[in-house]
């Protein structure tokens, strides 16, 4: 790497938080009824901190979790070193920016978006650094229409890379969102990528900031389309159902949740993303034919969208 390629943390941080400010900004517009919430914190030892956004019964979002954090520790997680041990007992940088948006109409689908920056130091050896992230969509009640947009928005994000890069994270996204012990994919997907730097920092930053960026393009239009469509009391009972899946992913499987948790991560800030309300039920079962059963048989399989 050249020496004018060095990672530039001060950068990525300042992108981030500037992301997070307008992303907070674009979703609170949209909600017309209630602002975020601005929660600062540190960690103890002074190992960072971050800064905790949530907008909480809005007239459009139920519950929308925007987090920003920086912080430090003096080696990697369990979760961060199992396919890389030659990065154990490294000091360490993480940060980012993640969001989960719960929507209040079921119509309306769940979205994701996270983009993060790691870099480990070890004296006398070169730092190693990775960038990673992408956004992905869950709906309740699918519809062509916005899985088109959705993805379509997603290929944008990677037009000014390499040929594959599109379908290749397209992938990675449909693989990582798999909730294995229920044989379901969470959602339709969008984009995923992780250990990013063979591109260089310069590069590799460019295309970070470009999967960030286009996050407000790919989910307020689906918001704004649906947002004001009647719902039954059915389909709310639905929309909880399925949140569970949400739940059931994350805690099991999502790589930021185990990271924060095994760094001894703010609790409240790295479990901002799960929905306020959810229903379980046991051994729910869908009827044949129905808008619901389609969700699993036609819109919960990886398709080639764009």
């Amino acid at each position: 790497m050249s020496t004018k390629d060095q990672p530039d943390i001060e950068a990525v941080k300042n992108y981030l938080v500037t992301l997070q400010n307008n992303i907070c900004s674009a979703l609170a517009k949209e909600d017309g009824e209630k602002d975020f919430i601005v929660d600062e914190w540190q960690r103890e030892n002074g190992q960072g901190g971050g800064i905790t956004r949530v907008l909480s019964d809005g007239a459009v979002f139920e519950q929308a979790g925007v987090n920003f954090s920086h912080v430090s520790g003096g080696q990697l997680p369990a979760s961060a070193t199992a396919h890389r041990p030659e990065l154990a007992g490294r000091e360490f940088q993480a940060m980012g920016v993640s969001l989960v948006i719960h929507p209040k109409n079921p119509k309306v689908p769940t979205s994701h978006a996270n983009v993060r920056f790691f870099i480990a130091t070890k004296e006398n050896e070169e730092p190693v650094w990775w960038f990673g992230g992408g956004f992905d969509l869950t709906p309740y009640y699918g519809n062509e229409e916005d899985c088109i947009h959705w993805h379509t928005t997603a290929k944008k994000a990677c037009e000014p890379f390499a040929k594959d890069t599109y379908s290749k994270y397209k992938a990675w996204c449909d693989d990582y969102f798999y909730i294995k012990h229920r044989d379901e994919q969470r959602g339709i997907g969008g984009l995923f990528f992780d250990d990013l730097n063979e591109q260089g920092f310069s590069r590799s930053f460019d295309f970070m900031r470009s999967v960030g960026d286009h996050y407000i393009d790919a989910y307020l239009p689906i918001v704004q389309r649906r947002k004001d469509e009647p719902y039954s009391d059915e389909q709310r009972a639905f929309q909880l159902y399925r949140r569970g899946r949400y739940v059931e992913f994350n805690l099991v499987y999502d790589r930021g949740t185990l990271f924060g948790l095994q760094t001894g991560g703010r609790t409240e800030s790295i479990l901002m993303s799960l929905p306020p309300v959810v229903h379980f039920e046991y051994n729910k079962v869908i009827p044949e034919n129905t808008e619901e059963a389609k969700l699993y048989d036609y819109y919960l399989k990886p398709k080639d969208w764009a």
